[in-house]
């Protein structure tokens, strides 16, 4: 049931406008109007173009690609509505920057997920909304509600388009184990798991495929693919075990540095993610990216959330 514009103002930061239009038309409302710019020095600038007094207000804004600006612009819009006296301000954040730095695994490091969190509150977030935390525990960095979301209806739905024979899914690392198996739990397929030896963040030294991928056919299931370097060594894992086809499926597609080579220089068929993070100029030339929207889980929860219904179904 379309939303009226006096029940929700929806504004959009400059990271992810596409996504923020394509939710606003699911809600069937326009989105609300802002100036976004900068100043000749550089710092950023907000206005927003129409009351927000006593109003229930959701931004959207995705932190990547370009998270310390993106980020700051958000707490700016944030400011700018608390002073404008609104009543309740959502941070719809479907990739929530800085989450892996979230423990100290390293001496004298920060904890920069929690300082995020911090700083959203501190800046006026009265809860937030955002889409497969790299881990679930991130939000008890939040002193104020956080609702969390899964992308992997959409993705399932995509995956079953293929002509899928004796299908297994495959967590390409032992950190991602919980979502391989919410996988093939959905498919009602086994899982293997990958397991490596790190010797740094980039380089792995030993990597051994714990299951039977032989003349399956392969779903790598992680919540993100940055560098592409965890899927694509995974995938040749699963090649030299004898798999038939290999799929990937993540949630945030960030695809940064030499992803997209590698991508397309492995045994991966096709690599599913959502719209979480935006679609520019770093995957062109890509033959594997296939991206699937996630305007109507998002839209659907806004909705929830005006009408105080649970998300615990999402």
């Amino acid at each position: 049931m379309p939303l009226t514009h006096s029940e929700v103002l929806l504004f959009s930061g400059s990271s992810h406008p596409a996504l923020a239009q394509e939710i606003a038309d699911n809600l069937g409302i326009p989105l609300s109007r802002i100036q976004l710019d900068k100043f000749p020095d550089g710092e950023i600038s907000v206005q927003l173009l129409e009351s927000v007094r006593g109003r229930d207000v959701f931004v959207l804004q995705t932190v990547a690609l370009d998270p310390n600006y993106y980020l700051m612009e958000l707490m700016i819009i944030v400011d700018a509505l608390k002073r404008a006296s609104a009543r309740s301000i959502v941070a719809v954040i479907p990739y929530f920057g800085y989450c892996r730095q979230d423990r100290k695994d390293q001496p004298r490091v920060p904890i920069t997920a929690k300082l995020v969190a911090n700083l959203l509150a501190e800046a006026g977030v009265t809860s937030v909304l955002t889409f497969d935390l790299h881990a679930g525990q991130l939000q008890g960095f939040f002193d104020i509600p956080v609702d969390n979301i899964h992308g992997r209806k959409p993705l399932l739905n995509k995956f079953k388009e293929y002509d899928i024979v004796d299908c297994i899914v495959v967590a390409p690392d032992v950190g991602s184990v919980k979502i391989a198996r919410a996988f093939a739990n959905q498919l009602q397929v086994d899982f293997a798991i990958i397991n490596k030896h790190r010797v740094t963040s980039t380089e792995v030294d030993e990597i051994r495929l714990i299951g039977d991928v032989k003349g399956k056919d392969v779903l790598l299931a992680d919540d993100m693919c940055s560098t592409a370097g965890t899927l694509v060594s995974a995938a040749k894992a699963c090649q030299e075990k004898g798999a038939r086809r290999i799929f990937a499926a993540v949630t945030h597609g960030i695809c940064v540095g030499d992803a997209v080579e590698r991508l397309e220089n492995s045994p991966i068929e096709a690599l599913l993610m959502t719209d979480t993070v935006p679609y520019s100029d770093r995957l062109k030339g890509s033959t594997k990216l296939v991206t699937v929207s996630i305007a109507p889980l998002l839209a659907n929860a806004i909705r929830c959330i005006i009408t105080d219904e649970s998300l615990s179904s999402f």
